[in-house]
């Protein structure tokens, strides 16, 4: 976390979103704030205590603008550790825009995005990693990627981080002593102890690498395709999902050309559902170019449906297919579809999801089957969740760093180098939480936050 003091001219944005509304917000931060919105509000604002509520009026002048609600926050308790004002307003797009000019007019500056998080960061009141959780939470579409970004801006992966980068600091301590000490060949740091520190590192930050998977599908939607041979069902799955008619279905082959998706909250975690063409061989150009978009979203998917007709495809053309098109790793649930059309049910294996999607089915019954097949498969990530690339990629560039230190200690080299794969793997664990920082990094993350967070 920084422990540097960010000064600059106060700042002011409308908080809440943009547009019409019963209530809108107005935040200003700095450390004339409270002198900035004194000079346009009906009461004094110069001796209030911190966490204080006043009910009055915006005025030009003699002028009424708005009756409004202000809330006081004095630093360093506020959420930037600055003297923050937030002024509730009234809806209306004039009335913002009135009391954004009448702060400027007063000495305010209208915020960068992000500035006030950014600014926050400066002051010490969170770690980089936090801040970029207030980003998620605000995108958060569903309660598991909500749940993630509350557990990272609690500090939860910032704690596990200062631990790990702490212990590692000490033994990078005691190599470098022995480098002031190397003319008289003293070893300061036990070797052994050292090897078996990184291996325990190394596996535990690709626990962190590995939860990556699982947070970025809760973060940006499970990605889930839907896929199999023409005239499958697959459509009629969708629309049954969705309970609306969103993809066309006809007894034609070959009717869907290219790729639908939508999105499906099941039990608060979001399924990114694609409807695809159907796999099959075919000398229509433009099918082939679905057929062809279909297997590109089946190599990138994070589950497949695979439906098929019992009716009509044999189970060695249903095995055919899950060899022939999908990777083992993805997990894949297969659907038996039209079990009206044929009189014995036991030929069907027992694993196979048994459904007539034209006749009245309970579709609770296959959300479950979706979820399950989801969460079976993430079960070892009980604590700490990775949803952040940047993140992700800060680890993996860590761990290069300790493998080579573990090559380093098998070869007995020289303390110079093993420090110097060390200090590396600081450098990419602090850039995570902004102990090791950079204005471009700094610009990069702050510029995607919305203005007036």
């Amino acid at each position: 976390m920084s422990n540097i003091s960010y000064k600059s001219e106060s700042i002011c944005a409308i908080s809440s979103p943009q547009g019409v509304g019963g209530v809108a917000l107005i935040r200003t931060s700095g450390d004339d704030a409270l002198s900035i919105v004194n000079s346009i509000f009906s009461k004094s604002l110069l001796d209030i205590q911190g966490y204080s509520v006043l009910y009055g009026k915006i005025l030009e002048k003699s002028i009424e603008i708005d009756h409004v609600i202000v809330t006081v926050f004095k630093n360093p308790n506020s959420f930037t550790g600055e003297n923050v004002v937030e002024i509730s307003c009234h809806g209306s797009v004039y009335i913002q825009y009135k009391i954004l000019e009448l702060l400027c007019e007063n000495g305010a500056r209208l915020a960068l995005p992000g500035e006030f998080s950014k600014r926050a960061f400066f002051n010490g009141k969170l770690d980089l990693s936090q801040t970029e959780a207030i980003a998620d939470l605000i995108n958060s579409r569903s309660s598991a990627a909500h749940d993630i970004a509350i557990k990272q801006m609690r500090g939860g992966f910032s704690s596990e981080l200062k631990t790990l980068r702490g212990k590692l600091i000490d033994f990078a301590s005691l190599i470098e002593l022995e480098l002031d000490f190397s003319e008289e060949d003293v070893e300061f740091a036990d070797r052994k102890k050292l090897y078996e520190f990184v291996d325990e590192l190394v596996n535990h930050l690709n626990t962190l690498k590995n939860s990556f998977k699982l947070g970025n599908a809760i973060k940006n939607g499970v990605s889930t395709v839907i896929a199999g041979r023409p005239n499958a069902g697959k459509s009629t799955l969708l629309n049954n999902l969705l309970n609306e008619d969103r993809s066309i279905i006809s007894s034609i082959a070959g009717t869907t050309r290219d790729t639908i998706e939508e999105i499906l909250n099941i039990n608060g975690i979001d399924f990114r559902l694609v409807d695809t063409a159907g796999i099959r061989k075919s000398t229509d150009e433009i099918e082939l170019i679905g057929v062809k978009k279909t297997l590109e979203k089946i190599s990138t998917s994070s589950m497949v449906i695979y439906i098929y007709d019992c009716s009509i495809v044999s189970l060695e053309e249903v095995n055919e297919d899950l060899e022939k098109y999908f990777k083992k790793e993805i997990p894949c649930l297969v659907i038996a579809n039209k079990i009206d059309l044929i009189d014995n049910l036991n030929n069907i294996p027992k694993k196979h999801f048994k459904t007539s999607l034209s006749m009245e089915v309970n579709m609770e019954d296959f959300k479950n089957e979706i979820y399950k097949l989801f969460t079976s498969q993430n079960t070892d990530y009980q604590g700490v969740i990775i949803s952040n690339l940047r993140h992700y990629e800060a680890l993996e560039n860590a761990n290069k760093e300790l493998l080579k230190v573990k090559t380093g200690l098998d070869n007995n080299s020289s303390g110079d180098f093993l420090a110097m794969d060390i200090r590396e793997a600081l450098q990419h664990i602090g850039t995570i939480t902004g102990e090791i920082s950079s204005d471009e990094l700094l610009g990069n993350i702050f510029a995607n936050f919305c203005i007036g967070k």
